[in-house]
């Protein structure tokens, strides 16, 4: 069998199966993975838009209560994949409304929930990092992320909900728009432009690639004994320094490695103007010092991840050739 091949390749689920923040990249990746393997895929947004066969399209607000309720009742698993402007002052006003609302939703119903986290409640500590790692939140958006994981694991210990905790790692891959890499390596070296490096270039960054995150979501989500635990998504062991990286993506792209590194006192006066800017420096601390994801309890039990090579690759080339 192919390392990456897997535990998870062959299973099928009855019934429904609901993804809470349809649209973005990583929900994306788990539509396509669950398309073929459950009945049928409720896509719960704002504006949902017309979704494929064996899909259905719902629209709902999640900072409503009610309206969550209605979104996955009848559901068989439901996936929370989120994504909030990335704002901590956002973070601290929704976030805990609207776990609060998914957890109460889901057990009014029955539904077994799986929430894509990452790895900011972690703080600035010694890698790798695993399950056991301790949360020690050394940002405002890390206190965030403690917080609501906290409220999801004090259901799950009272034995009140059926629940999984799956964390990320940074994530790259085919149209992930929103990831630090796309928009400041892949975008500007198949520019031919310089691409940009925030932090340090030595040291290495563990990132996830997204159709391994879509396929891993579900492969957990369908195996009743998953619940009740953390897991870490199939992350590279390998983990890349910047200047790896971007040499990887110039010789995707068939280009030049050439790139500047943005340091930290640079970047907090580009902070000073502009906000996306400004909102990362408290998470700069994953750039300065080694930040790798041990995934070693999942790879055991599903697959392997996809080398970050090969996943460089695949993203550079569908930049290239969207349609192939």
């Amino acid at each position: 069998m192919n390392k990456n091949q897997g535990k998870d390749s062959e299973w099928f689920s009855a019934g429904t199966q609901t993804i809470l923040g349809a649209g973005g990249v990583i929900g994306n990746e788990l539509m396509r993975e669950l398309a073929t393997r459950v009945d049928r895929v409720r896509l719960v947004r704002r504006h949902p838009t017309l979704p494929g066969p064996r899909m259905e399209a719902f629209a709902a607000d999640l900072m409503d209560v009610d309206q969550v309720s209605a979104a996955v009742s009848g559901s068989a698993v439901a996936y929370l994949v989120v994504g909030l402007p990335y704002d901590a002052k956002v973070w601290e006003q929704q976030w805990p409304i609207l776990m609060g609302n998914v957890i109460e939703a889901c057990k009014r119903h029955h539904v077994r929930l799986v929430f894509l986290d990452n790895i900011y409640l972690y703080g600035k500590q010694e890698y790798p990092l695993t399950e056991e790692s301790p949360v020690h939140p050394c940002s405002r958006k890390g206190e965030v992320r403690a917080k609501i994981s906290k409220m999801l694991e004090n259901e799950i210990q009272a034995g009140s909900l059926q629940a999984l905790i799956a964390r990320a790692a940074d994530f790259y891959g085919p149209g992930a728009v929103n990831s630090f890499v796309h928009p400041m390596v892949f975008e500007l070296l198949r520019d031919g432009k310089k691409a940009v490096w925030m932090g340090r270039d030595d040291v290495p960054h563990s990132l996830l690639f997204t159709p391994d995150a879509g396929r891993a979501l579900a492969a957990l989500g369908n195996t009743p004994d998953a619940y009740g635990q953390v897991w870490h998504l199939p992350t590279d062991p390998v983990a890349p320094t910047g200047r790896e990286y971007i040499r990887e993506v110039a010789i995707s792209f068939g280009t030049s490695p050439a790139y500047r590194r943005l340091g930290s006192g640079l970047l907090r006066f580009a902070g000073l103007f502009h906000p996306a800017v400004r909102e990362s420096l408290e998470l700069l601390y994953q750039n300065e010092q080694p930040c790798i994801v041990d995934s070693r309890k999942f790879e055991k039990r599903f697959f392997e991840a996809t080398p970050w090579p090969e996943g460089v690759r695949r993203t550079a080339r569908g930049m290239i050739l969207p349609q192939a």
